[in-house]
C-alpha cells in the first residue's frame, strides 16, 4: 500500500544500541528493587528525571517497532498482528506463573522467618485470608505485587501494539498526536485501571503509552529527523543543560545542603516525581538521554563486539528471562540482607551475585534458543 512507503525499512534493521539499553534497564531493575541497597544509588534514577522503567518502556516500544515492523512490510498485518498476541500470550504465560510462584514464596517465607510484614512490603496482602481471591485477581492484571508490575504494563502496552503499529504505518503523525492527547486526557481528568484490593496500577498504562509509542514513532518515521537535527549545535547544548538541570533537582531532593542553595517552589515542581502518571518532565528527560546517546554513541558493530559489553547485550536480547530472574533474585537479595549481615560489602556481594545469575540465565536462554535452529546431525539442506 502506498501510506507504508512513508516507512524506511532500513529503520528496521537491528540496532544493537536497543539491546544495551534494555539490558542496562533490566539490570538496574534489579537493583533499585533490592530495598535499601546502596548499590542502587548508581542507577538512572539518581541522576535525573526518569528511571530504568522509562528507559526500558521507551527502547521496548523501540524494538518492537523494529521487528514487527518489517514483518509488517514483508508480509502484511495479518500476520504481524498474530505473531504479536503470540508474544502477548508469551508475556502472560511468563506473568502468570511468575506470579504464582512469587506469591507463594513470599508467603512461605513469611511464616518461615514469623516476618508478616514481608506481605505488606510486598503488595500481596490479603493472601493468607483470601488465596484464591488474590490468585484471581492476578491472573485478571488486577493484583499489584512488587517488582511485577514493569512485566504487568508492558503486556497492555503490547496487547494494544497491533492498532498503534497499524496507526503509525498509515497515519503516523496523527498516531502520534493521538497517543499525545490519551496522555494529557488521562492526566486531566485521572483515568488508571484499579487494582485489588485497593488503590490504582502503580505504572498508569494510559500515560505510559505515551513512551512506548514514542518508541514507536523514533523507529519508524522519526529517524530522518533525528539525523536533520542531531548536528544543530543549540539543540545539543539545550539537552545536555536540560540533563545537567534534572541532575541538580534530583540530588537536591534528597540534599538538604545543596537543596539550601535551590529555590524551594523549583525543588517542589519536581520533587516529589510523579511516576504513576508519567510527569512530562520524565518524558522530557528520557528524550534528552536518548537523543544525546545516539549522538555519542553509533551503532557501531565493532564497539559492541567488545567482551565487556557483551553480558549487558545478552540480558537485552533476552529480557524477558533476565527480568524474571531478577524478580526472585531482588527478593532473595533483600531476604538476605535483613536476615544477615546489612553491611555495604554484603549489599555489593549481593548486587553482583544478582547480576551474574540474571545474566547466566540469559546466556542459557539464548544458547538453548540456537540449538533449536542447528540441523539433527546427519540431515541434508
Amino acid at each position: 500500500m502506498k501510506y507504508w512507503t512513508k516507512i524506511d525499512l532500513a529503520a528496521c534493521d537491528r540496532d544493537l544500541r536497543l539491546d544495551f539499553a534494555r539490558g542496562i534497564a533490566i539490570w538496574f531493575l534489579f537493583l533499585d528493587h533490592i530495598p535499601h541497597n546502596a548499590v542502587s544509588q548508581l542507577t538512572i534514577r539518581n541522576f535525573g528525571f526518569s528511571g530504568a522503567t522509562d528507559l526500558f518502556v521507551f527502547a521496548a516500544g523501540y524494538a518492537a517497532a523494529m521487528f514487527y515492523g518489517r514483518m509488517m512490510l514483508e508480509r502484511g498485518l495479518v500476520v504481524a498482528a498474530t505473531r504479536i498476541f503470540k508474544r502477548v500470550w508469551q508475556l502472560y504465560a511468563a506473568y502468570v506463573v511468575l506470579f504464582v510462584i512469587y506469591v507463594d514464596t513470599i508467603s512461605h517465607v513469611a511464616a518461615q522467618y514469623a516476618a508478616p510484614e514481608i506481605i505488606g512490603d510486598f503488595h500481596v496482602s490479603g493472601i493468607i485470608d483470601h488465596p484464591i481471591r488474590i490468585l484471581i485477581h492476578g491472573l485478571l492484571l488486577q493484583a499489584k505485587p512488587l517488582n511485577l508490575d514493569v512485566l504487568q504494563l508492558f503486556i497492555v502496552l503490547m496487547a494494544s501494539f497491533p492498532l498503534a503499529l497499524w496507526g503509525m504505518f498509515r497515519w503516523p503523525n496523527l498516531t502520534m498526536i493521538a497517543s499525545l492527547a490519551l496522555y494529557l486526557a488521562a492526566r486531566g481528568f485521572d483515568w488508571n485501571l484499579a487494582s485489588f484490593p485497593d488503590g490504582r496500577w502503580y505504572f498508569n498504562p494510559f500515560c505510559w503509552q505515551l513512551l512506548f509509542v514514542l518508541g514507536i514513532w523514533c523507529a519508524l518515521v522519526g529517524a530522518r529527523l533525528a539525523r536533520s537535527v542531531q548536528n544543530l549545535p543549540l539543540l545539543r547544548i539545550a539537552a545536555l543543560a536540560y540533563l545537567l538541570f534534572a541532575l541538580v533537582i534530583t540530588i537536591a531532593g534528597r540534599s538538604p545542603a545543596l537543596a539550601s542553595f535551590i529555590p524551594d517552589g523549583l525543588i517542589a515542581s519536581f520533587v516529589p516525581n510523579d511516576k504513576e502518571n508519567l510527569a512530562p518532565f520524565r518524558v522530557l528527560h528520557l528524550l534528552a538521554l536518548a537523543f544525546m546517546f545516539t549522538r555519542l554513541v553509533p551503532n557501531n558493530l565493532d564497539r559492541f563486539g567488545w567482551k565487556v559489553l557483551q553480558p549487558v547485550l545478552i540480558c537485552g536480547e533476552e529480557w524477558l528471562a533476565a527480568f524474571c530472574a531478577g524478580v526472585f533474585l531482588s527478593f532473595a537479595g533483600h531476604l538476605f540482607l535483613i536476615t544477615g549481615p546489612n553491611s555495604l560489602a554484603m549489599q555489593v556481594f549481593v548486587s553482583a551475585a544478582g547480576i551474574s545469575i540474571m545474566t547466566c540465565v540469559a546466556y542459557y536462554v539464548s544458547w538453548s534458543r540456537r540449538q533449536d535452529y542447528k540441523p539433527a546431525l546427519g540431515t541434508r539442506s
